[in-house]
């Protein structure tokens, strides 16, 4: 525990049990994304992209922003690989779990932020919450699964591991086509907001938050622990709304839009 030496008097308030203090984080994340989707759900919109206000800061520009604040997400499980006397970080099952999750945030840190085009700058609070988040999850995710999630080899012949795994690669593509369809949505000089269509924006509003829904309830499953449950429910409570924000928004500003459509979860919701 002596490279997590810091959390030390953190621990001692779970009995000196690592493996506690991580799974009251993970209690701590759910809870949190329950109390964010209420506060969204409530009416108030998550300032960022065209919902930006300036009463929540001073502004990033856009790509520098999503660089930043995603990058703990990826570097804190690799620092821990690299200085820490992980116990499991060899198991075959284990790196293969961290490596989805280091798959997903190399692509979101390094692909998606050169790829972003312009856009509204991103207000100092948000941006601020989204780092501290992506460290506390990037820590909590990268530590559980080098040093304490015991998977044998016959792991990766579950049924849990298989499903999971595949379920998460499908919601990574949803995700990165979705995106793609957004950033193509407007010719170059052209302005303004279009309707998006196209894979499942046939079906949702929020295809990229839909993405991103199945992508970490793939993880869960394919995990099978506390902690990865807590980030596929903190991802479930945070997105729906946004996706919901959207979903509204489109409804409003376009008279022609599908009313078909559902706002995140294909002809559920």
């Amino acid at each position: 525990m002596y490279c997590v030496g810091f959390l030390e008097p953190f621990i001692r308030m779970t009995g000196g049990s690592e493996t506690a203090f991580l799974d009251m984080m993970a209690y701590f994340m759910m809870l949190c994304g329950f109390l964010a989707g209420v506060v969204t759900s409530s009416g108030i919109p998550t300032p960022y992209g065209r919902y930006t206000s300036p009463k929540f800061g001073w502004g990033l520009e856009s790509r520098t922003a999503w660089f930043i604040q995603e990058l703990p997400a990826f570097a804190v499980p690799v620092l821990l690989i690299v200085f820490c006397n992980c116990q499991y970080s060899s198991s075959l099952p284990n790196s293969i779990l961290v490596g989805l999750f280091l798959t997903h945030y190399f692509q979101r840190t390094f692909l998606f932020s050169l790829l972003i085009r312009g856009g509204k700058v991103t207000p100092l609070i948000p941006f601020l919450l989204a780092t501290a988040f992506c460290s506390y999850n990037g820590f909590m995710q990268g530590r559980y699964l080098t040093q304490y999630a015991v998977y044998s080899q016959e792991w990766m012949k579950d049924p849990r591991f298989i499903l999971g795994s595949l379920v998460f690669v499908t919601g990574m593509a949803i995700n990165i086509h979705s995106d793609y369809i957004l950033r193509n949505l407007r010719k170059p000089g052209e302005t303004g907001y279009k309707i998006p269509s196209g894979g499942m924006f046939d079906y949702v509003s929020g295809a990229n938050f839909f993405g991103e829904i199945v992508e970490w309830s793939g993880f869960a499953v394919a995990c099978w622990s506390l902690q990865g449950l807590a980030f596929a429910c903190f991802t479930f409570c945070v997105l729906t709304p946004r996706a919901r924000q959207h979903h509204m928004y489109y409804l409003e500003k376009f008279e022609d839009y599908p009313k078909s459509r559902k706002a995140v979860i294909p002809f559920i919701l």
